[in-house]
């Protein structure tokens, strides 16, 4: 028997008429996605469940050479082996083949050649039901010396799909543009990323800054700005009171940060006298598509509040309980875990002391339209297994919605360590003001741009609609 640990070739020599050899492969979800990455074929039949639902097949199906790369596979690591050299190929479709088919690959030694090494094999494919799905002719160069190499191991690969993107632009869709003030758009960058969001038909830009620098950011950008309104301003700061002034007026109802820092932009926006708060405070919140977590994850304060008192963090929990509930439904209540280091409270840690507290104001309604509980371990919040270990019982471990960090290093350590080793994105966004503050990056990807902006054109409905103060 030969050891599953190395790849071991039959040479021309050694190969007979009749010689056979196969694999079983289960169609996922998954093979699919890899396949459509590796080759660009994302035609719905293979990529779109509604569409196929509807297509003579009544549901996704394999790519069809997917079979053939598993032909290849067997002719490549089985008959002949290493060292095969793949001359030609034929193939007839014959059945569809959906995700969960049980799929048996096997070749057949055919043909031998006497002057050359070449061979021809018959191929067939077999589902479960013993149908055959496909079938044909593979023709080969077959290996003449004798190969026997460790199987390499393959890299482990995770599929990042961005279906909660989408879900997020769709229903943006029906929704008029929002007016927003772009404040100090002096980079091409920034210019390139209004370009973005106004062609997706998200925002109608105000350009507020030095017109000489947001013109030659545009030329830098190769973005045509003639049709975008331009307020001239001397510098930074005074394109961040312009923004608070014409909010504070209604003329825009979003305001997006362009070429200055968080703070120089909040110091014009936060100050009683510009009349822009609502009965909560202003904070920030992430909202994060992660690889390998189920669902999308709203993570809250990594950028305003930077050491959150009790009403603070109050505060902090229902605006992110707000903005879940206009993502993700009106009539749903999210779960929200409140994060310390420890599941348990502990009186020399004011994040344990504060998470008990913050329980308690929901059962009194002073927290409404969420489940929260806490303290939770970053771990218990998002595994339910790991929960279940520390034998925790809570409606919210294992299955969070919303992360309530303790303070700001925290939540800024949590959510770069989420997009630059998890690969998530995360789009960012103010809360508690008159209107939505986008802060983007330059470090954005075109997605995350996108979904900052879809934020604010949610949020903005909603506060017309009544949804939130």
């Amino acid at each position: 028997m030969s050891d599953p640990a190395f790849l071991e070739n039959i040479t021309y020599a050694e190969l007979t008429a009749g010689r056979t050899a196969s694999l079983t492969r289960v169609l996922a979800k998954q093979d699919i996605e890899l396949f459509a990455s590796v080759s660009g074929d994302v035609n719905p039949a293979h990529m779109d469940e509604d569409y196929a639902r509807q297509d003579i097949f009544h549901g996704v199906i394999a790519h069809g050479m997917w079979l053939g790369a598993l032909i290849s596979t067997v002719l490549g690591t089985l008959l002949p082996g290493p060292g095969t050299i793949y001359l030609e190929q034929n193939i007839k479709f014959r059945k569809p083949v959906h995700i969960g088919d049980r799929i048996t690959v096997s070749v057949t030694v055919r043909d031998i050649r006497k002057d050359k090494p070449v061979v021809t094999l018959d191929c067939r494919c077999i589902n479960q039901a013993g149908e055959t799905v496909a079938e044909g002719l593979a023709t080969v160069l077959a290996p003449t010396e004798k190969i026997r190499r460790l199987r390499p191991e393959l890299p482990d690969i995770e599929i990042q799909t961005h279906d909660r993107y989408h879900t997020i632009m769709q229903s943006c869709h029906n929704l008029p543009p929002v007016h927003t003030g772009v404040v100090h758009p002096v980079q091409g960058n920034v210019i390139e990323a209004v370009f973005d969001a106004v062609k997706e038909n998200l925002i109608i830009p105000i350009l507020i800054g030095p017109r000489g620098k947001i013109l030659a950011a545009a030329k830098e950008a190769g973005v045509d700005i003639s049709g975008w309104k331009l307020i001239d301003t001397e510098h930074s700061h005074a394109a961040a009171a312009k923004a608070a002034e014409l909010a504070h007026d209604g003329k825009i109802e979003a305001i997006m940060k362009g070429s200055l820092h968080t703070d120089e932009l909040l110091s014009a926006l936060v100050p009683p006298a510009a009349g822009l708060h609502t009965e909560h405070r202003f904070s920030h919140a992430y909202v994060m598509d992660v690889p390998g977590y189920p669902k999308p994850l709203i993570i809250s304060d990594a950028a305003v509040n930077i050491a959150p008192d009790l009403a603070a963090k109050a505060d902090i929990t229902q605006n992110a309980i707000d903005l879940w509930r206009v993502l993700f439904g009106m009539d749903k209540k999210p779960k929200v875990a409140i994060l310390a280091a420890v599941e348990t409270i502990n009186p020399k840690m004011q994040a344990t002391i504060d998470a008990g507290d913050l329980c308690k104001m929901t059962e009194r309604g002073q927290i409404i339209n969420g489940i929260v509980d806490g303290p939770l371990a970053f771990d218990n919040a998002i595994s339910l297994q790991a929960a279940q270990d520390k034998g925790i019982t809570s409606p919210v471990a294992g299955d969070a919605d919303i992360l309530i960090v303790p303070e700001i290093e925290a939540g800024n350590i949590l959510v770069k360590q989420l997009t630059f080793l998890g690969h998530a994105d995360a789009a960012g966004i103010v809360l508690g003001a008159r209107l939505p503050i986008i802060l983007t990056s330059r470090a954005d990807n075109l997605r995350t741009r996108l979904l900052s902006c879809a934020l604010a054109v949610l949020m903005a409905a909603a506060r017309r609609e009544g949804h939130v103060k």
